[in-house]
């Protein structure tokens, strides 16, 4: 594959092009909210956002952080971009992503004339070793979590060691770091508008990654940390920066979209039934029923997330979409919808979905790719979803997906497990062929299941 030279056409009036705020929430799978059913949490601001927005209820993504963050920013498939495991950002690794090589949205956009900026969770390269990484990825600003700073691993909730545009914040030791990053995004907002250029914000949420500690309200009322006080601590600062959007008059030009990065960490999650019949001790509840599984695994629980789109009018208030969507058509929708041309020297994955926030049909996908590196606690590889079936390329195992959230072995005698089969492993040939296979397996256990 071939990257040529970022090129952009003339920009239109900067009033005439709208802003993009892109909230991705760090470890949550759609059963965490309630407006996909979810009966464990309290999410009412992103419930009240889907009721005036649009839900899209079939999103999906790879199941751990860095090889869906890569396809997010570069619209590739990780059998294209390569990374299947979490780069070692917490080690201090001198490895990096290569946003030259693999062009992202946020460098087209700028391009274009837009205001961008990023926050929250950089685990694409060591900063202390790429000073300028995030500037190359494409973000002229940034507040960011320096996850490695003078030979030691840092923190990102409290104590938060934050880089903001290279420098280390002093004035925050006493705050809660997702307090900051809100903070920031809402700061970002304003100065654009003050400026009069459209902005691109990538605010990469801190929560609810573990470790479970004890949020501001935790602490205010005096109750233990739980995975369910960060989400819902989460929907409260989602709440808080919708409400600043509508409060500097730029609702209408500016898209939100709240989604997750992969699933819910299930072993941060204690069930209250557990050992009830059919109740794991992880085991989540939805109106749909169980879930069980989640990040790192490659089942509907580790890659099924939520993504809901709010803001201009033109965006259907309360209505969901059941196209499936994959975390690579993110790319393109941003581009067009800034009127920011992809050039055809560089190749994505994605298709737009600029239509359906619109409220109209668009080209609708067949398939949603995963990956991520094997290990000996949670397998892995590659499958393809259709929206009824699931196909890992490794071992040729296909799931009946069909009444989700429970997945079963495909009966070999069904003919329509048959047809998805062939036309499932006809992808795989398309996509990856036969000799390109993910890298050796990197030990996820040794980074702890709290570091990624």
């Amino acid at each position: 594959m071939v990257f040529g030279v970022l090129a952009a056409e003339s920009a239109p009036e900067p009033d005439d092009r709208p802003n993009i705020l892109f909230i991705f929430a760090d470890d949550i799978g759609y059963e965490a909210l309630g407006s996909y059913g979810g009966l464990d949490f309290d999410t009412p601001h992103l419930d009240k956002m889907a009721r005036e927005g649009l839900l899209f209820r079939r999103a999906y993504t790879s199941p751990v952080c860095t090889p869906s963050r890569v396809s997010m920013h570069t619209g590739l498939y990780t059998t294209r971009h390569r990374h299947y495991g979490v780069l070692p950002v917490h080690r201090g690794t001198r490895q990096k992503v290569d946003f030259q090589a693999m062009p992202t949205f946020a460098q087209l956009m700028r391009a274009n004339g837009y205001a961008t900026s990023v926050t929250g969770k950089w685990q694409l390269a060591t900063l202390e070793v790429w000073p300028d990484h995030i500037r190359d990825a494409g973000f002229d600003s940034w507040c960011v979590w320096q996850i490695w700073r003078d030979g030691k691993k840092t923190l990102r909730h409290w104590t938060p060691t934050f880089s903001e545009d290279g420098q280390i914040r002093d004035d925050i030791a006493k705050r809660f770091g997702p307090d900051v990053l809100a903070d920031y995004v809402i700061e970002q907002m304003a100065e654009a508008k003050e400026a009069g250029k459209p902005f691109l914000i990538v605010h990469n949420e801190l929560l609810p990654h573990d470790p479970i500690i004890q949020t501001p309200e935790d602490k205010e009322l005096g109750r233990q940390a739980s995975l369910g006080n960060m989400i819902h601590y989460m929907d409260r600062l989602v709440g808080r920066i919708l409400e600043a959007t509508e409060s500097l008059g730029i609702r209408e030009k500016t898209y939100v979209i709240f989604m997750g990065d992969n699933g819910t960490h299930e072993e941060d999650f204690k069930n209250p039934n557990a050992g009830d019949p059919n109740e794991r001790n992880h085991t989540r509840h939805t109106a749909a029923g169980l879930v069980n599984g989640g990040k790192f695994k490659l089942g509907d629980a580790g890659t099924h997330v939520p993504m809901i789109v709010w803001g201009p009018d033109s965006v259907p208030r309360g209505q969901v979409c059941n196209d499936l969507v994959d975390i690579v058509d993110l790319f393109p929708t941003y581009c067009e919808l800034s009127g920011t041309r992809v050039p055809e020297s560089i190749a994505i994955d994605g298709r737009s979905i600029v239509p359906q926030l619109k409220g109209e049909p668009g080209t609708r996908r067949d398939w949603v790719h995963h990956g991520i590196v094997k290990t000996k606690r949670y397998g892995g590889g590659e499958n393809l979803f259709d929206g009824s079936w699931r196909l890992f390329r490794e071992n040729g195992r296909l799931l009946d997906a069909r009444s989700l959230p429970s997945e079963t072995k495909a009966k070999p005698e069904d003919v329509e497990a048959k047809g998805a089969r062939e036309r499932l492993e006809a992808v795989f040939e398309k996509i990856s062929p036969k000799g390109e296979r993910p890298p050796e397996p990197f030990d996820l256990s040794q980074n702890g299941t709290t570091s990624p």
